[in-house]
């Protein structure tokens, strides 16, 4: 790829990162990799709603960023993106598609709202999707070497450690290479082996945390949380998502030309079915949204890129993708230009003020919150139990009181706080979040001051009662009710002296 387009889209990628709008999603990434990094383990120490890979891989950053967390994450997103479309060039050329075909192909894919959106934020999107590009440039190349099946196998474990969707691609392309002995497959097998080591040790860690983050909660608490809001988890609803979020960029008619081509040439190839296995990735889950779908989008374009190759596109066909490409742009300008959203220099000079106002109280922390992204900035560690942001919290009936306790999480219908913690509020209403779980915060607090120069609010949860002394035991017989003064209430004894 030419080394000044990949700089001005690296440019590009990284303007974007810094400047769009702070989104709730973002909590429990950031909050996971600054726990990491100091020495807390997922599952274990804290929960986490993924699979593994990316607190730990992260961490580092976390560590060297100190105060810088959040946007040096949103950074390294933005640059995993890079890598990814230049992935998907690099394997467009592999493929046989000349170097115009192959830019014009990883441009419309650059330009997908779903990539935009999934690496403009500090979420585990990026990482995944840079794993499954670069081992698509591997995949598609003729001369299949054992160090390329065995990082292959590496990188496409990697993808599935990081985000549990990418599992459908992994094991598409493991059943294809069963029965394609070219392609190596014990030798794939072997190089996922020190990936698939590294969740099992963490599986081991705490076997019910990692079933529950992984597993269970993806499956049962969308349920939970649209019950009052059916339609949404409709296949009418998962129709009209998929294709929307697929025309928010030229990936709708790109899977249609894709479509088209496997039917004309009447056989499947390999880019085929990694498209389709991506596609089952995200429609499975409900709802969709549209980071789901970016799983399919790395194979997708490729396929393209490969269809084009044998076929050059129409005048009107490149016309069409331009208009889907500047469709997939507008979210993202639009975004940028809302008014109301917090973004992230906004963000960012709000914390340093918060910072100065939890010094000057010395407050040290751990601090509870379901804005745990702000916190790094400050200086200051999440409560384990809220690393997960708001996406436990808002729960009600997904475990039990004893399980929380096990899990180290807490649902906001079973809040119950030690004497002085202090809460940070404030964060959810600017982040599209739900106003309302800052308030079932503020409620177990004595009362909330806000934080001058912020949209931020720190309140205390109230002080333990004083404990009376218990009187020494002697001989004499008690005191009957009656005896005492009617005039007025028994003495209360005085608490004993600090």
């Amino acid at each position: 790829m030419n080394i000044l387009l990949l700089g001005g889209l690296a440019a590009l990628y990284i303007a974007l990162a810094l400047l769009r709008p702070v989104d709730h999603d973002e909590s429990q990434y950031v909050a996971a990799a600054v726990l990491t990094a100091h020495g807390l383990l997922p599952y274990r120490d804290f929960a986490y709603l993924q699979t593994p890979l990316q607190p730990f891989l992260l961490a580092p950053v976390a560590l060297i960023a100190g105060a810088w967390t959040w946007p040096a994450l949103r950074l390294t997103n933005a640059l995993l993106g890079l890598a990814t479309v230049a992935f998907v060039h690099a394997a467009a050329r592999r493929t046989g598609a000349g170097p115009v075909t192959a830019r014009l192909c990883a441009a419309l894919f650059a330009t997908t709202d779903i990539l935009l959106f999934s690496i403009g934020t500090a979420r585990n999107d990026a990482l995944p999707a840079a794993c499954l590009a670069a081992a698509l440039w591997l995949i598609v190349r003729e001369d299949r070497t054992r160090a390329g099946a065995l990082t292959i196998g590496l990188l496409l474990a990697a993808a599935v450690a990081a985000k549990i969707s990418y599992a459908f691609p992994a094991a598409a392309y493991g059943l294809y290479a069963l029965v394609h002995p070219r392609h190596r497959v014990w030798l794939v097998a072997l190089g996922a082996v020190p990936i698939v080591a590294f969740v099992g040790w963490t599986f081991a860690l705490s076997p019910e945390g990692f079933l529950f983050g992984t597993l269970h909660f993806p499956a049962q608490a969308p349920a939970e949380y649209y019950a009052a809001r059916p339609w949404k988890l409709s296949l009418a609803a998962k129709a009209l998502d998929t294709l929307k979020f697929l025309a928010l960029g030229a990936a709708l008619p790109a899977l249609a030309l894709v479509a088209r081509a496997a039917i004309r040439r009447r056989r499947v190839t390999l880019l085929d079915l990694l498209v389709l296995a991506g596609l089952v990735a995200a429609l499975l889950p409900v709802p969709t949204w549209r980071q789901y779908l970016l799983p399919m989008l790395p194979p997708l374009f490729v396929a393209l890129a490969a269809a084009w190759t044998a076929q050059p596109p129409t005048r009107a066909t490149t016309r069409i993708m331009a208009v889907f490409a500047l469709l997939g742009l507008a979210p993202t300008l639009t975004a940028l230009v809302e008014s109301g959203r917090l973004s992230l220099v906004t963000a960012m000079r709000e914390a340093a003020t918060l910072r100065r106002t939890l010094d000057a109280r010395r407050i040290a922390g751990p601090i509870v919150t379901l804005s745990p992204q702000i916190l790094p900035a400050t200086g200051r560690l999440p409560d384990p139990r809220f690393a997960a942001g708001p996406f436990y919290f808002r729960s009600r009936t997904l475990l039990d009181p004893a399980a929380e306790a096990r899990l180290h999480l807490v649902a906001r219908d079973r809040l119950h706080l030690a004497p002085g913690t202090v809460i940070l509020t404030g964060g959810e209403s600017a982040t599209a979040g739900d106003s309302r779980l800052d308030a079932a915060l503020e409620k177990v607090a004595s009362g909330a001051v806000a934080v001058p120069g912020t949209r931020f609010r720190l309140s205390v949860t109230p002080p333990a009662a004083p404990v009376a002394p218990r009187s020494a035991r002697h001989n004499s017989p008690p005191v009957p009710p009656h005896a005492h003064d009617p005039s007025g209430p028994a003495p209360t004894p005085r608490p004993p002296r600090a």
